[in-house]
């Protein structure tokens, strides 16, 4: 059953009511998947995704897929140092299954948004982390209220004392990132969130 709690003072409490949550199964939505969880809090910046794909969902950890693989490469981070870097949350926190077309997964609804913009509100109040690294359409738009890659990729924003760098999903299932044009965007946003990390880290 879901457990949500009145506060949270720290990560590792909210993450053991999250690894259990059903609010969307119980809303009747049919996922695919138990919630996916971060494995350590200390991390010093945070990426927001928006949902856990097959690999996902069946390890229970974030961006194990072959869309976290080319991630880390536009990052230019190995594992240990992605993971280390960022905590990593996502609109919705389980696997949603594949769209109705059969083409990527599907969408979460906006009441699943709804039921899973707890988890990452409870993040932010206690991580407060100083850069913010939205990842594909839904993320930024829940985050920043944006629509459109093209006037947000490759440029800086601030949100409540963070910097917070888009990027661009890294799916297979996009076609966004065939244009030159927009793969540099996206070159020069992995650039901003180096940059970000390092400045981060005193460098």
């Amino acid at each position: 059953m879901t457990r949500r709690r009145s506060s949270y003072r720290s990560l590792a409490s909210l993450q053991r009511d999250l690894r259990a949550c059903r609010a969307c199964v119980e809303a009747g939505f049919p996922l695919e998947s138990w919630p996916v969880r971060n494995e350590r809090f200390d991390q010093r910046a945070y990426m927001y995704g928006q949902a856990p794909g097959l690999v996902e969902g069946e390890e229970r950890r974030p961006w194990r897929g072959r869309a976290g693989r080319t991630l880390r490469r536009w990052l230019e981070m190995d594992e240990d140092e992605f993971y280390a870097a960022f905590y990593c949350a996502s609109v919705t926190r389980c696997y949603p299954g594949r769209a109705p077309s059969g083409r990527g997964d599907r969408t979460p609804a906006p009441r699943e948004q709804e039921l899973c913009a707890f988890w990452s509100e409870w993040e932010l109040r206690i991580l407060r982390p100083r850069l913010i690294v939205p990842v594909g359409g839904l993320a930024i738009q829940r985050l920043l209220g944006m629509k459109g890659l093209v006037s947000c990729i490759g440029r800086r924003f601030e949100l409540d004392g963070a910097t917070v760098v888009p990027l661009p999903h890294p799916s297979g299932a996009s076609s966004w990132l065939n244009l030159p044009a927009n793969r540099e965007l996206t070159a020069a946003a992995a650039k901003l969130v180096r940059t970000e990390l390092r400045r981060l880290d005193g460098g």
